[in-house]
């Protein structure tokens, strides 16, 4: 059912559903039936209908009690039943000419323009300050579903129903307007070949230590690669080449960051790297070919981690460590793309001073 189509319930009526046979949970307007995932609640049930009839969106984004996973969102979506109007748009509904551009919710341009001045109504309906640099107003916009033709009809950007290539190829677009839009199967038995070859030459523990002197430079070559070839924004060629190779190479990731498809390097980009990182590594150790195709193999890996670290960053949910380094990432993306570099690690970041820090860098914002 279409959003458009979704019911507004009164409050009364849904503060009735507060039991384990009819549970409804809000998070501003939005309206929830969870009823049916009582039982599936690996906190318990009992912790839901603590909140049976109410509204949710203070224990949801609560680390200290329960830092709930991306699936919670997506269960609450599944289970997303209707809007309610809140004491908050009532209170803009009372003081509006014309009600019935509030309600039934959601509400049409007017109403959004009478509600612009209140922010608890606007809070309500989700729309919060967002930074300006990205338009984002925290890590949980990167996992809005997108509309495409909303998305195309407000940024004059790309029509994502479409081929995108051609698109990019064919626009004009200035690189200002540009740049403000925007496996380990195959190398893992390469990375094993690799070294076996090199321990015919290196003893264990040498053979050890070039393997991880490859890995530990793959993380220096990661934070170049992302900070000086994916962000050169300042450097970027303003003519269909620069920007539409910008746009393949890395600009598609921060225009859709949750697309699973276009996360990871493909393998044929890959392809491409591997001579100069190969001839980089025997180039250090030109005296030892064992010593070299060890270092190399270490980078490789260190590669394939972080293909794969990527991807968990955006898509799993992850143990402690990770889930501080997700956050770190997404905060790259919505709030500071011109700092924190570092995917795998924030360890070169720190040393070049580019490391995000706790909180979002302050920023002019402006209402979605």
């Amino acid at each position: 059912m279409s959003a458009t189509k979704l019911p507004t319930l009164p409050i009364a009526d849904v503060e009735k559903h507060n039991s384990e046979k009819s549970c409804y949970v809000t998070v501003g307007v939005n309206v929830y039936d969870v009823t049916s995932f009582l039982e599936d609640h690996l906190g318990r049930k009992e912790f839901i209908l603590d909140y049976a009839g109410k509204d949710i969106k203070d224990i949801l984004t609560d680390e200290t009690s329960h830092e709930h996973s991306e699936a919670a969102y997506e269960i609450l979506e599944e289970n997303h039943i209707g809007y309610m109007a809140t004491p908050a748009i009532q209170e803009v509904m009372v003081e509006h000419d014309k009600p019935d551009d509030i309600v039934p919710l959601l509400p049409n341009g007017a109403g959004k323009e009478a509600m612009a001045t209140n922010g608890a109504a606007r809070e309500d309906l989700g729309e919060h300050e967002v930074l300006e640099s990205t338009g984002l107003s925290g890590p949980e916009d990167l996992n809005k579903e997108t509309d495409a033709k909303a998305d195309h009809e407000k940024h004059k950007f790309l029509d994502l129903d479409k081929p995108l290539l051609m698109q990019l190829w064919r626009s004009g677009f200035s690189k200002s307007f540009y740049l403000e839009q925007v496996v380990p199967m195959i190398w893992l038995p390469c990375v094993a070949y690799g070294t076996i070859r090199a321990s015919e030459g290196l003893n264990p523990v040498p053979l050890l230590l070039h393997w991880l002197f490859g890995l530990c430079v793959w993380t220096l070559i990661e934070y170049g690669m992302h900070r000086g070839l994916f962000h050169v924004d300042k450097y970027l060629p303003d003519n269909r080449v620069g920007i539409t190779t910008h746009f393949l190479l890395h600009g598609i990731h921060h225009y859709l960051p949750m697309d699973r498809y276009r996360l990871v390097m493909p393998p044929a980009l890959f392809l491409v790297l591997v001579p100069p990182f190969h001839k980089l590594a025997h180039t250090i150790f030109y005296w030892d070919w064992y010593a070299a195709t060890a270092a190399f193999c270490g980078g490789v890996f260190g590669y394939v981690c972080y293909d794969e670290t990527h991807y968990f960053l955006h898509h799993k949910n992850l143990p402690a460590y990770y889930r501080q380094l997700k956050k770190y990432h997404l905060q790259h993306h919505y709030a500071d793309f011109e700092n924190g570099f570092g995917v795998t690690s924030r360890f070169w970041d720190v040393i070049f001073g580019t490391e995000l820090g706790d909180r979002p860098p302050p920023k002019r914002t402006k209402a979605t």
